[in-house]
């Protein structure tokens, strides 16, 4: 495994930011981690790098204790967490040449590849105040491809970028899990680029673990179905009764019984005189999923 969090608790004085997290990243996934602001993600991604101590639990990455053994278990892990700092007046290429110091020895060869890498080819002369957002998130990227990695971090890597920009990141993490085989954890409030990219995802919820699964396993549960009826209430109370549903959502949807068709509907209210004035499966997002998980696990007075 190349991350393993094991019963990790961090508090803040009376502050519990991190409760009871167990979590385990295998390598060779992109692996998402979501939450409102707030939820933890920071902070667990703190204490995976060593600059958190967790308050008790095991962390461990790429086989080490991280509290225990921080420089070996950190040695084959490139990060971007919180806001990358540059020189501003100082080009790209010296930003990557003095960065690389605080890593490892690497060579003029290593800082050309990872500037072809991430797009800055012809650019990397020029000083990093030149530079764009999108670009600086590039150099970012840059910077922790340096020590060759085999597991990469990042934490909201698509903050403050445009659309362009978002596509670009998404490409470029894309392209170094497929081509370089890297592990990626991926912390992202932006729900629709972790469905794209992600195979497996976990959600935080005020410092707790609410959801752990596969991407593909929540689009395969999406029973819903879209009912558009005149006489809706009667027409969910037959299909509860034949067994074609186990219930209704929303005022507008249906959820189907597993092995049960939309086709099965429409023929049972067809034959009862109950006009079908459309009936489709739900593409439901990932951001439905997200806020329907969130929803159900706040306190019942933040629902109200």
């Amino acid at each position: 495994m190349m991350i393993s969090l094991q019963q990790v608790q961090k508090k803040f004085g009376a502050q519990i930011a991190v409760d009871d997290l167990t979590l385990v990243v295998p390598r060779g996934e992109i692996f998402g981690l979501l939450g409102h602001n707030g939820a933890g993600k920071s902070t667990a991604i703190g204490m995976m790098l060593g600059q958190v101590w967790p308050t008790r639990g095991e962390v461990k990455v790429c086989g080490f204790d991280v509290t225990i053994q921080r420089t070996r278990a950190l040695q084959q892990v490139g990060a971007i967490f919180e806001t990358p700092a540059f020189y501003d007046y100082l080009s790209g290429r010296r930003n990557l040449e003095i960065l690389s110091h605080y890593t490892a020895p690497t060579s003029p060869e290593r800082i050309r590849q990872v500037v072809d890498w991430v797009g800055l080819t012809g650019r990397e002369q020029s000083a990093v105040k030149t530079y764009s957002h999108g670009m600086r998130a590039r150099l970012a990227i840059a910077q922790a491809l340096l020590p060759a990695p085999e597991l990469l971090i990042f934490d909201e890597p698509g903050s403050g970028l445009d659309p362009e920009g978002i596509a670009e990141m998404r490409q470029t993490i894309a392209r170094l899990h497929r081509e370089l085989g890297l592990t990626i954890l991926l912390s992202s409030h932006l729900l629709g680029e972790v469905e794209q990219l992600c195979t497996r995802i976990a959600v935080l919820n005020h410092g707790r673990k609410v959801f752990e699964g596969q991407i593909a396993d929540i689009k395969a549960a999406r029973g819903r179905v879209l009912l558009k009826t005149p006489d809706f209430g009667t027409a969910v109370a037959l299909l509860r009764e034949r067994g074609i549903i186990t219930g209704a959502v929303d005022g507008k949807s249906v959820v189907l019984h597993e092995g049960r068709t939309t086709a099965e509907a429409a023929r049972i209210l067809v034959e009862a005189n109950i006009p079908v004035e459309g009936i489709w499966l739900r593409e439901q997002t990932l951001e439905d999923f997200y806020l329907d998980l969130v929803k159900a696990a706040a306190p019942a007075a933040d629902r109200n």
